[in-house]
């Protein structure tokens, strides 16, 4: 049996390799960068319309905060809940991990494929919003999957491929759903309140949380998408808040350091020094590599997988939801990575030059002892907290995830199994090592992301198309009397 798991696990370690190596970050950077160009740099000339649309919106319109309709969530309830599954540890590990891995370089390259997945984001829900379509109980029902089948799948010798490649995204992501959105979460939650208790039991705290853990997500699950949003509209903007705040103190601090910190991510992310004797240019090709990894791994711009919440908003128009999309990319890296980076920078507990720990520890302990040069003891605890509120509320969006796409194989009444299965895995993940599952899943995630992005290049001209008929209509008014673009399936 355990020649069988290491065969497997050097397999995965090899797919793993391609699926995250250079390769497919081009393809994932490219198709951002190919939106942004195709719909003429449209994150930033519209960001101001995007901020008024989307937050600014929220003090001007009680609609966007609650939906008039019972079978969908409101747009504020789709971003607090793709937050919850996108905001989550790679926002505070993930971020330690790249500057030790990349330099401090990795960062500004992060802020490149944030800034590029913007595009790559706002793309995928405008096709989720546009080819959605209701389910057995009247809820929305979108994703990659429908608008790889029912879009790719229209297209000139698309019928199979987009049929092919929608099942292939669903199994992808409810493998995925298990490890990444799942296990791997409980993990977390476990090894940071086993910092809390470091005397007791690893055994004993990996039960016990996992039992609350299992216990409070069913009490969400069960309820179905309302309870999931309406859960993760209470937390959500609260421990992004939190750890903001947290953040801002330790870098205000620190100011004098804010000043190097910036100016090391900006050499290391251009010095073409070589790394250990290698090849000139090493430096540099090593913070992209490990910026776009982490960066992509944190926002998932481009893995198709937050598009199925927003495609369950009450939002008629594919743009505006599309804009709720790049916001998210922005409060995501832009913000919550930036925090964190900063942070590590700005504490002493790397090195400027190399992103090197000083003390030899990475990911969680590294942003851990971060936060306790600054807090102390409390500075543990504030991580801990943080960790474990980003874990379980990524535990929820991503049940949420697993179940759209379970649905779309099996069946809207089969969903009920994929939710038991779910919880199930909550109480493997804390009793249990993960780690090859995580792996695994790791891997699935990745693969998520090729008949995804094969289906947002191919309907690029579409995503174009709306959002010209958008801009015309609402933002430059030189059209004002087109007809809508808001459905693949009811014009009206």
């Amino acid at each position: 049996m355990q020649a069988f798991l290491d065969g497997l696990s050097s397999v995965n370690s090899a797919v793993n390799g391609v699926v995250w190596g250079v390769p497919a970050l081009v393809l994932l950077i490219g198709t951002g960068v190919l939106m942004t160009i195709l719909t003429g740099f449209f994150q930033f000339r519209r960001f101001g319309h995007m901020w008024k649309t989307t937050i600014g919106g929220l003090f001007r319109s009680k609609a966007i905060r609650q939906s008039g309709d019972k079978h969908s969530i409101s747009q504020f309830q789709a971003l607090c809940t793709a937050l919850s599954a996108t905001i989550g540890t790679g926002n505070i590990a993930g971020v330690a991990y790249a500057i030790t891995m990349g330099g401090p370089g990795a960062v500004f390259w992060m802020w490149v494929a944030a800034i590029v997945g913007m595009m790559t984001n706002y793309s995928e829900n405008v096709l989720g919003i546009f080819f959605r379509r209701r389910n057995e109980k009247g809820e929305w029902s979108g994703g990659a999957m429908y608008y790889l089948r029912d879009g790719v799948g229209k297209m000139k010798y698309g019928k199979i491929a987009g049929k092919v490649l929608a099942v292939l995204f669903s199994i992808f992501a409810v493998l995925a759903s298990f490890g990444i959105g799942n296990m791997g979460q409980v993990v977390s939650i476990t090894e940071s309140v086993g910092t809390l208790v470091p005397s007791a039991d690893g055994k004993i705290v990996g039960l016990v949380t996992g039992i609350i853990v299992m216990i409070l997500a069913t009490l969400v699950i069960i309820g179905g998408l309302h309870r999931i949003a309406e859960t993760n509209e209470k937390i959500v903007p609260f421990m992004a808040v939190f750890y903001i705040i947290g953040s801002l103190v330790i870098i205000a601090m620190n100011y004098k350091g804010v000043g190097p910190a910036f100016a090391a991510i900006f050499k290391g992310a251009f010095s073409f020094q070589s790394a250990a004797g290698g090849i000139a240019g090493a430096v540099i090709a090593k913070a992209m590599q490990w910026g776009f990894k982490r960066g992509v791994f944190s926002n998932e711009a481009g893995l198709g997988s937050s598009v199925m919440v927003h495609s369950a908003s009450d939002v008629k128009e594919p743009v505006v939801q599309g804009l709720w999309g790049i916001f998210e990319v922005f409060a995501d890296t832009i913000i919550v990575c930036t925090c964190t980076a900063l942070v590590i920078l700005t504490s002493g507990v790397v090195s400027l030059e190399t992103g090197e720990s000083i003390s030899g520890v990475t990911k969680l302990g590294l942003a851990t002892e971060a936060f306790k040069a600054n807090f102390g003891t409390f500075g543990g605890i504030f991580i801990a907290v943080a960790v474990s509120l980003f874990a379980f509320t990524t535990v929820l969006g991503w049940s949420f995830y697993g179940t759209k796409a379970w649905e779309f194989l099996f069946g809207t009444k089969s969903t009920l199994i994929y939710k038991i299965l779910f919880v199930a895995m909550i109480l493997a993940g804390s009793a249990l090592d993960a780690s090859l599952a995580i792996d695994l899943s790791d891997t699935f995630n990745g693969l998520m992301a090729i008949p995804n992005l094969i289906g947002v290049v191919c309907l690029s001209g579409l995503v174009v198309k709306i959002t010209k008929n958008y801009a015309g209509r609402i933002i430059t008014k030189k059209t004002p009397e087109a007809e809508p673009m808001l459905s693949a399936h009811d014009k009206k």
